[in-house]
């Protein structure tokens, strides 16, 4: 059996807390492992060489391409894979991983695998999203763009189930600041900015609670013929988030509903109408728009962000509610039920089955 050989390649800045542990799951999975360092002040040097003598230091450019493009130039195997300290792969990963490095076709040019960006209290994945994860050394790819970069890829891809897991520990320090500073000094340099670039602007102007500017943002990436339609997609759903954080409810609605003009609508959208009518006392309506929610499964092969959580347990425990109103018990029971089988001690779905059991239901 001739096994692929994988470099492992890692950048890292003060990240003492988190480099071990991911280290720990995934080093007999690699055949090398380089770790570029941008200037760690802490301990983060002194963990990464517990692991291995390949630490390299990197003057930090305010550019992570350029820091991603560094920590590849170190590769010597056939594929690398990439790693932020505070990724792990869990158990069921590890094994789905070894797997993979025991039948992968040399052919392939790169390997894509789920990243999970987040995880509730019982343990649901609430962001979900996929990424070139394994690639094809000699192939050269790139990495662009200063802050939410991405790697240039093109040739045989497969898409694999094999998940990276997010793990930031409770302490660690919000990147919104630093995301929007990179983003400020690019307007300073009077750069353009890309369709891509509007989007995660928005995202980052959002998130940091400027929501009208987060708006303008998310309406020039639309307007923009060219860049990635899921990123449109999002950019509707996200700008919707923002109107209704401003009160414009009618706006956030129109939002919501333009991004059906992008593709098929999405779970994220199609609850996000549903709450739009509950919140305007429609339930009739929005029980239709909460059910073509749970019908609605995000794709395998699907790229862009997923967020679970809309067309499971958010779209049930809506309709719970809803149903109530409506006056079918039964209904609002077994939805509230379907809810607790995702959250089995969420506060509101325990509410819900107290208050649903104290009026005799579910009906025996």
């Amino acid at each position: 059996m001739n096994l692929i050989t994988i470099s492992l390649c890692m950048i890292v800045k003060n990240e003492e807390d988190t480099l071990g542990r991911c280290l720990d799951t995934v080093q007999d999975l690699v055949d090398e492992i380089n770790i570029v360092d941008t200037g760690s002040t802490d301990n983060t040097i002194e963990v990464a060489r517990k692991y291995t003598d390949r630490v390299y230091q990197f003057d930090w450019t305010g550019n992570f391409a350029d820091a991603r493009n560094e920590s590849f130039r170190h590769a010597t195997k056939e594929y690398i894979l990439f790693l932020d300290a505070d990724d792990v792969l869990l158990e069921r990963d590890r094994q789905l991983f070894k797997q993979l490095k025991e039948t992968l076709d040399p052919a392939v040019d790169s390997v894509s695998m789920y990243y999970n960006a987040g995880m509730d209290e019982f343990g649901n994945v609430t962001l979900r999203y996929r990424r070139n994860r394994l690639v094809k050394r000699e192939r050269n790819y790139r990495w662009y763009g200063d802050c939410h970069n991405y790697l240039s890829v093109s040739g045989h891809i497969i898409n694999s189930d094999i998940a990276v897991t997010h793990q930031s520990p409770p302490n660690k320090t919000s990147r919104i600041g630093r995301n929007l500073s990179i983003y400020a000094a690019k307007i300073e340099r009077g750069e353009r900015f890309s369709p891509r670039d509007y989007f995660y602007y928005g995202n980052e102007l959002r998130e940091s609670g400027k929501y009208q500017d987060a708006i303008e943002s998310y309406k020039k990436n639309l307007a923009m013929a060219e860049g990635w339609v899921d990123d449109k997609i999002y950019a509707c759903i996200n700008m919707a988030d923002c109107y209704r954080y401003l009160g414009e409810f009618a706006n956030e609605l129109s939002s919501l509903l333009k991004s059906f003009e992008y593709g098929t609508p999405r779970p994220e959208a199609l609850s996000r109408i549903g709450y739009n009518f509950q919140r305007a006392k429609q339930f009739q309506t929005a029980t239709f728009w909460y059910e073509a929610a749970i019908r609605t499964q995000p794709d395998f092969n699907q790229w862009s962000f997923s967020y679970p959580a809309y067309s499971t347990w958010y779209p049930h425990l809506q309709l719970c509610v809803c149903y109530y109103y409506l006056g079918d018990l039964q209904k609002a029971w077994e939805h509230n039920e379907a809810a607790r089988r995702y959250r089995p001690e969420d506060k509101s779905v325990l509410f819900n089955k107290k208050l649903l059991e104290s009026k005799g239901i579910p009906f025996v």
